[in-house]
Parts: structure tokens; sequence; C-alpha cells
């Protein structure tokens, strides 16, 4: 794991808790050409808003708190 992806993971643990407070919860998988891929946990998983709360929240912090962060999906 590269000092990148360790700054992706330690910045979604800093996150976490606004996902987890309604149930939910977001999982780190691969980082590649500056697009993170997450999977969505727990009542994420299945939440017509899981795409909203990527963008508007783990991606927006992501962007900002770690270089080379462009964007962030849901892993297939």
């Amino acid at each position: 794991m590269d000092s990148t992806e360790t700054l992706i993971i330690q910045t979604l643990d800093k996150i976490r808790h606004f996902l987890q407070k309604d149930g939910g919860d977001c999982e780190f998988v691969s980082f590649k050409d500056g697009v993170v891929y997450v999977k969505m946990r727990g009542a994420c998983q299945d939440c017509a808003y899981a795409n909203a709360d990527i963008k508007e929240l783990v991606e927006v912090i992501l962007q900002e708190e770690v270089p080379g962060v462009i964007e962030v999906r849901l892993a297939d």
C-alpha cells in the first residue's frame, strides 16, 4: 500500500462517523488514476442516497485532504 492509499484510508476513518450515525459505512477498495473506489456498507449499501453521499461528502473531503484524488466511485 502506498502513501496515497494510506492517506485515503486515514481520511475515510475521520469521516466514517457521519455515515455510521445513520447505520452505514464506507470501505476503501482501491485507488487508480486519481479515482478512489469504495463500497458502501450497512444501511448505505442499498440506500437511494448512497451516490449522493459519495459525491457530496466522501468525494469532497477526499479531494480536499488527499492530493491526486479527482473522483470517488462505487466499486463493482
